[in-house]
């Protein structure tokens, strides 16, 4: 930017008669525009002077200058007291988009943006109420956060609480196996999982060895090749829930519990123990005949 020491002075100068305590130090010019230095943090109303000051600039277009802001990172809350199932009525439990509803008709959040979609999980299986996770931005000093928390609001006879929490990035899945409940370089199985077809074979090798991508004339209907590059006419199969998708889809239940290590837990002992009973009907019936 050119002239920046004046530009720097005059900035300076605006400020001291506000009284202000911030000052500025200097003036970078990068590709998606000015970063202003300052000494302090600066206030909602420095910011407005240092904006109606760059609008007003000499060869600055004002139509091109956006309003000023600080520089964002997340803050992460958590909102507790909504219930699991929003309407007695219904079985439908809570989504994302009914939490972005619910925020958007409380004036807390007026000024509030989510940096991802709300998460939700059920606090326990006896218990019919929810704890939503949300990431916001905010200012490096968390100030938008600290004005929420412990905030109480109205959810129809209920009352919500938000409170502080901690970056919460869900329970990982194995990049190996696609197993979830733990990490790829932690996985105890020898070579690899299709995260397609559940296949002793890497996902990239699907079309490669996966006899539903070959040609096979003798079905009825035939089956034609799947050939390289098209995509795959057929379901896959999920290694965790059995569904007809990846193993990573947002479809599978799995992956919406992908907050809730407890549901995970319980629903992989439940398919161990269905198998366990699997098989030994199996070796029964065989026994018999």
């Amino acid at each position: 930017m050119k002239n920046s020491a004046a530009h720097v002075a005059n900035i300076n100068r605006l400020l001291r008669n506000t009284k202000s305590e911030v000052a500025v130090d200097y003036i970078r010019s990068d590709p998606i525009g000015l970063s202003i230095v300052t000494n302090k943090i600066t206030l909602q109303s420095d910011l407005q002077i240092i904006g109606q000051y760059m609008k007003k600039s000499e060869n600055i277009n004002e139509l091109q200058v956006e309003e000023p802001r600080l520089p964002q990172s997340k803050s992460y809350l958590k909102i507790i007291g909504i219930p699991y199932y929003p309407n007695s009525k219904s079985q439908e439990c809570l989504n994302s988009s009914d939490v972005e509803a619910i925020l958007k008709q409380n004036q807390i959040f007026d000024d509030i943006k989510l940096t991802s979609r709300p998460r939700i999980i059920k606090v326990s299986p006896k218990l019919d109420m929810s704890i939503i996770w949300i990431d916001i931005w905010d200012i490096q000093s968390g100030s938008k956060a600290k004005c929420l928390i412990n905030h109480c609001f109205n959810i129809g006879k209920y009352i919500a609480t938000v409170r502080g929490a901690n970056m919460n990035p869900g329970i990982p899945q194995c990049k190996n196996c696609w197993k979830w409940c733990h990490v790829t370089f932690s996985c105890r199985i020898q070579g690899s999982k299709c995260v397609k077809c559940n296949g002793p074979h890497k996902s990239k090798n699907h079309h490669e060895f996966r006899w539903c991508c070959k040609a096979n004339e003798k079905t009825n209907p035939s089956h034609l090749e799947t050939k390289k590059g098209e995509p795959f006419p057929h379901s896959f199969k999920c290694s965790n829930c059995r569904g007809d998708h990846q193993a990573d889809s947002n479809q599978c239940p799995f992956w919406r519990h992908h907050f809730n290590r407890e549901w995970q837990q319980k629903k992989y002992t439940e398919i161990c123990e269905n198998r366990i009973k699997s098989i030994c009907s199996m070796k029964s019936g065989k026994q018999k005949i």
